[in-house]
This record gives C-alpha cells, sequence and structure tokens, in this order.
C-alpha cells in the first residue's frame, strides 16, 4: 500500500465516521425535540431531512467506497451497482433541494414584514411539509426515469467501455443517457444552486440595510464585527461557500468522468472525496447557521414590524 492510498483510505474513513455520527446525533436530537414538543420549527424539519439525504449519501457512497480501500472488491453486481447510484442520486438531489429551501424560507423570513413577500413567507410556512415531501417525490421520481433507462437499455451497450468504482463495475452510459441525465438532474441542481445563491445575496444585503439603520445605536457600545447582522451574514457566506464549492468540484469532477471513456483512478478519488464533503460536514455548519440566524432574524423581524 503506497503513501497516496493510505492517505485517501483515512480521508474517506474520517469522512463516513464523522458524517454517519454528525448527521445521525442531529437526526436523534430532532426526533427527541419532536417527542418533547409534539411539533418542529419550519427550519428544524428542514434541516431534517437534509440530515436524512446526507446520510441516504454517506451510505452509498461512504461505505461502499470505505469497504473497496480496505480490500473488499467487487461485491457487487451490475444491477447492484446501478441501484447504489440510484440511491446515492437521490440522496444528493434530495440534499440540494432542502438546502435550498432552507435558504429561501430565511431569506423570506427576514424580508420587511411590510413587502410583498410576506404572503409567500406564510404560505411557504404552512406548507412546508408538502414542499419536502414534494422534493423526495420529485427526485425519487426523477432519478428513477434515468435509472430505468440505463437498467432497461444494457444489452445495447458496449460491453468493453466498463467503469471500475473499486466495490463494483458498469457499462458506461450512451450518449442518450448522458443526456438524459444531464437534462434530469444536471439541469435543476444548476438552477437550485443559483437561486440558494440569490436568497443568499439578498438576505446578505437585507442585513446589511439593518445593520446601517442600527449603527448609530451600537456605534458606543463596541465593535460592530460583534453585531448579530456580520456574525450571521459571515454564517450565510460560509454555508454558501461550503455548500458551492463542494458541491460545483463535484458536479465538475461527476462530468468529467461521465466524458471520459477510459478510467482515472484520481478522478474517481476525487469524486468521491468531493461527493462526502457537504453531507459529512454540512451538518455543524448548518447547525451552526441556523441557530446564529434564528436569533437574529428574530430581532430584524421585530424591528421592521
Amino acid at each position: 500500500m503506497n503513501l497516496w492510498n493510505l492517505a485517501i483510505i483515512i480521508i474517506i474513513f474520517s469522512q463516513t465516521a464523522t458524517g454517519i455520527l454528525g448527521n445521525f446525533f442531529l437526526i436523534f436530537h430532532y426526533l427527541v425535540l419532536y417527542f418533547r414538543e409534539y411539533t418542529l420549527k419550519p427550519t428544524d424539519l428542514i434541516l431534517m431531512n437534509i440530515m436524512a439525504a446526507n446520510v441516504l449519501i454517506i451510505l452509498s457512497t461512504g461505505v461502499p467506497q470505505t469497504m473497496a480501500v480496505w480490500g473488499f472488491k467487487q461485491f457487487l453486481n451490475d444491477f447492484g451497482c446501478k441501484l447504489l447510484f440510484y440511491i446515492q442520486g437521490c440522496g444528493r438531489s434530495v440534499s440540494i433541494g432542502t438546502t435550498c429551501l432552507l435558504s429561501v424560507f430565511q431569506a423570506l423570513t427576514i424580508f420587511p414584514w411590510k413587502s410583498c413577500w410576506k404572503d409567500h413567507k406564510v404560505k411557504v410556512e404552512k406548507y412546508i411539509i408538502c414542499l419536502i415531501s414534494l422534493i423526495w417525490i420529485l427526485n425519487i421520481f426523477i432519478n428513477f426515469i434515468y435509472f430505468s433507462y440505463i437498467i432497461f437499455n444494457r444489452n445495447s451497450k458496449n460491453m468493453s467501455q466498463t467503469r471500475d468504482f473499486g466495490y463494483c463495475s458498469t457499462v458506461r452510459g450512451d450518449e442518450i443517457g448522458d443526456s438524459l441525465y444531464a437534462a434530469l438532474v444536471v439541469c435543476p441542481e444548476v438552477f437550485l444552486s443559483v437561486l440558494m445563491a440569490w436568497s443568499s445575496g439578498s438576505m446578505i444585503i437585507i442585513l446589511y440595510k439593518h445593520k446601517q439603520r442600527v449603527q448609530h445605536i451600537r456605534s458606543s457600545h463596541g465593535s460592530s464585527r460583534n453585531s448579530p447582522e456580520f456574525r450571521v451574514t459571515q454564517n450565510i457566506l460560509i454555508l454558501l461557500s461550503n455548500f458551492l464549492a463542494f458541491y460545483t468540484v463535484s458536479s465538475m469532477v461527476r462530468g468529467s468522468i461521465a466524458l471520459l471513456n477510459s478510467h482515472n483512478w484520481w478522478l474517481m478519488n476525487i469524486s468521491n472525496l468531493t461527493s462526502l464533503c457537504f453531507p459529512s460536514f454540512g451538518p455543524f455548519v448548518l447547525m451552526n447557521h441556523s441557530i446564529l440566524s434564528r436569533h437574529c432574524f428574530v430581532l430584524i423581524r421585530n424591528k421592521n414590524h
């Protein structure tokens, strides 16, 4: 075993262990909270579903890859391999969709109460469970269309073009399959990423304007860097940069793998590492972001009444 393989083993194992512990701990926390209070806030419901989607990604990506690097090679057949990718795709799409929903909901929360967005915020809060369910159903169905195509079209593929993932091997998709994947999966992911960037930018602008209004009050009490608005803005930028960086790099690497006919060891491992980054470390960023944002947004909303 060379140094690079050892490093990859340590990183993947660390990501998998951290992700499983972090996501399951937060899911358990919200379940206990629900049984105590018999209700959950909209942001808590969204966060709980983000954690559930992250668990799907880690179990379908991190666990098989960890087994593969420890020597358990090719333990899945072609169907099992494609089924695993279907679960990965569902988890990834739901994670992106629910994270975007969280960002949009928080943006609507801090819009001035007298603005035209008031009714939209109330509707989103009222139908939050329906929206979350819709995200799950749509992504399960969309990924199932692509999964069905590659399953029923496997006989027409060139069996010489296989891709080795360590824990399984599968035949490379054809041009129609790649186009279908781009239309059904990649395009919605890009749209949701842009929507999240817009909502995060809107929050930063609103927080900046609010900070400007109250700056004269705080000028005698210390640095503006200690203000709730500054901390929430900083937290939003951390969340947005983590989300866009990890998922953008992951999408670029996955796209490169899809376009290459030959197996590339480096690309495969980079894809696995980047795919696990946000699901593994995102819960800690999201939890800190949610707690801080909730406190600050209440203050801003009360002052906007």
